[in-house]
């Protein structure tokens, strides 16, 4: 029997692992597409079988997807307006959802259930849903084609104040005690101590958003109308409709856009891992 169990977890493990490698291959095949094609003429990316290994590096992609097929250079500030963008709704995203959180885990009040599952349920709510009528109200603000419109309408987010909620619940209340005997008030609590000591989970959350926000496209496609105010999804987007594009330029764009979310993932990877297995609750 002993031996037979050790045959089932060999067989199970086998497959576990065979069903990790194909999916790491399945991420991963992607991306070396896109940095090997950046590096090729359009020819040899259209070609079958495709090349993997560039014949010739055709570096002047990357001079070309900067100065875009109008030689006008908005790349960079499609760079800029995107950093703007998703760092500063990152931002508000973490302190709206770090402080919501923080008051529906450790204070009682009436109506507190009903408010989390009333703030749950909104997670059920597709954005297409809501994108028509919240863009008509951006336009009667008089917030379209402005950082304000691409922000402030975004950083609500019932998945962050979730996450922070899980987190805060296991904050011990001792803390909190202590505090208060020391004269602390409860902003003071929350700033002072329960927000310095939530880095993990504000780190998860912060590299989620910054993702989401950096890859947006339906909703600046919406609000921005000046080609100063895009972003880089859309830069992208124009780039790769235009009648005449260069595939390798088109890759090298895509590239250069995926340097800053790289660096910001590999400089937050151990906070970001940290809170992912306090959210999973495994540590």
């Amino acid at each position: 029997m002993r031996n037979l169990n050790r045959f089932f977890s060999i067989i199970i493990d086998t497959l576990i692992w065979l069903f990790l490698i194909g999916f790491a291959v399945f991420v991963i095949v992607p991306v070396i597409f896109m940095f090997t094609a950046s590096l090729m003429p359009s020819k040899d990316i259209m070609s079958i079988p495709y090349p993997w290994i560039p014949r010739t590096l055709q570096i002047e992609n990357f001079w070309q997807a900067i100065r875009g097929n109008d030689g006008r250079f908005l790349f960079a500030r499609s760079i800029l307006n995107s950093l703007i963008v998703a760092l500063l709704t990152t931002l508000g995203t973490v302190l709206l959802s770090a402080i919501t959180a923080f008051g529906l885990a450790k204070y009682k009040f009436r109506g507190r259930n009903l408010t989390f599952i009333l703030i749950l349920s909104t997670m059920m709510i597709p954005f297409e849903a809501i994108m028509i009528p919240l863009y008509l109200l951006v336009v009667n603000i008089g917030w379209q084609d402005t950082y304000v419109g691409l922000i402030i309408p975004l950083i609500a987010s019932a998945f962050g104040i979730f996450m922070m909620r899980q987190f805060f619940i296991t904050f011990p209340d001792e803390l909190m005690d202590s505090a208060r005997i020391d004269g602390a008030n409860e902003l003071m609590i929350f700033w002072k101590i329960a927000l310095p000591n939530s880095k993990p989970a504000i780190a998860a959350l912060s590299v989620l958003t910054f993702r989401a926000q950096w890859d947006n496209l339906i909703w600046p496609l919406l609000v921005v109308q000046s080609p100063e105010k895009k972003t880089i999804p859309l830069y992208i987007s124009q780039f790769a409709s235009e009648k005449y594009t260069n595939e390798g330029a088109l890759m090298a764009a895509a590239v250069l856009a995926s340097i800053p979310m790289l660096i910001i993932f590999l400089s937050m990877t151990k906070y970001f891992i940290t809170g992912a297995e306090l959210f999973t609750g495994r540590k």
